[in-house]
């Protein structure tokens, strides 16, 4: 299969490079600062789980050698993803699959009224990466999970094809049958995890050894649980044991991603986790005290961004 990656990032360029390493067809749509860096440095990927090296993998940009691709995976920030599509347009014909492995839920929305709910299907992943200012790809911990499928949990001819491509990388790719589900399950465990990390301006770890600060964690877990019910999330019975027992096991050191973002002075994913299930509780009229917290926090780190921009 051809496969178009969005992007060669730490999401996007770590399983790219697992399926360049398997000998898949890929090529990555990037900027021209990322092509440039591609081009002198090579994809450049360490990892635990072995490196690698790929001194000249393909890459176009944004409407160059235009061509239809059979799955375009986009591995975006929530705030590009806006202009992500109007890049991806050109690449994508009837049968195309766009596989999205953004963090929450609000982009299958805006995936599916750009192009169709026939050519969206579900994907999520699990792993802790980093990209260097040089470029260099950096995975830090054994975890590398990457779980897709069709929404409504059908094994269709495309969806086995897929599975057959991705068989035999040396990461953990899996078809899920419950794909929707698995996203509601993420997006709870993210949207703590990111959350608290930010809040406190810490690893796990320190947070949860501090009898207040698991306190807070099972109240940002049981609020943020309690929105995704009422608004029809098909979250499994017992799914916030479930994720509360996981934010007990992962390594003291743990950050999250958006935590990484404000530790680099970046843009965050606040409005896409936090501020889409504010909206929504306050439509539903849910107290959610810990939830707005945290995103007063990003919001007000965010001013500051902003401002500091302005000033220079």
């Amino acid at each position: 299969m051809k496969i178009l990656i969005v992007g060669a990032g730490a999401i996007g360029g770590y399983f790219g490079g697992r399926l360049l390493e398997k000998g898949e067809d890929v090529t990555f749509l990037v900027r021209e600062k990322r092509q440039q860096q591609l081009r002198e440095n090579g994809l450049v990927v360490e990892s635990i789980h072995g490196d690698m090296h790929f001194t000249e993998p393909k890459t176009v940009l944004a409407g160059e050698n235009v061509e239809p691709f059979d799955v375009v995976l986009v591995s975006t920030k929530a705030y590009h993803l806006e202009s992500a599509i109007e890049d991806i347009k050109p690449y994508v014909e009837d049968k195309t699959m766009v596989l999205p492995l953004l963090n929450g839920i609000a982009h299958l929305d805006v995936l599916t009224e750009a192009f169709g709910p026939e050519k969206v299907i579900g994907g999520l992943c699990f792993i802790e990466t980093t990209l260097t200012q040089d470029g260099k790809i950096v995975h830090t911990s054994p975890i590398h999970d990457f779980v897709f499928g069709e929404r409504n949990g059908v094994k269709t001819e495309r969806i086995l094809k897929l599975e057959e491509t991705f068989i035999g990388t040396k990461a953990s790719l899996r078809l899920s049958e419950k794909i929707d589900q698995e996203m509601w399950h993420k997006y709870l465990f993210i949207t703590s995890l990111s959350g608290i990390t930010s809040l406190f301006r810490s690893p796990i770890g320190p947070i949860r050894d501090q009898e207040h600060g698991w306190k807070t964690i099972e109240n940002l877990v049981h609020e943020t649980a309690a929105i995704m019910e009422t608004i029809g999330a098909t979250l499994a019975e017992g799914a916030m044991e479930t994720t509360l027992g996981r934010l007990k096991e992962i390594g003291h050191g743990m950050k999250s991603s958006l935590q990484r973002d404000m530790e680099k002075s970046l843009l965050t994913e606040a409005d896409h986790l936090f501020g889409y299930l504010l909206e929504n509780a306050e439509k539903l009229e849910l107290m959610a005290p810990v939830l707005s917290g945290i995103y007063a926090n990003v919001k007000i780190y965010e001013s500051g961004l902003a401002a500091g921009k302005n000033q220079r």
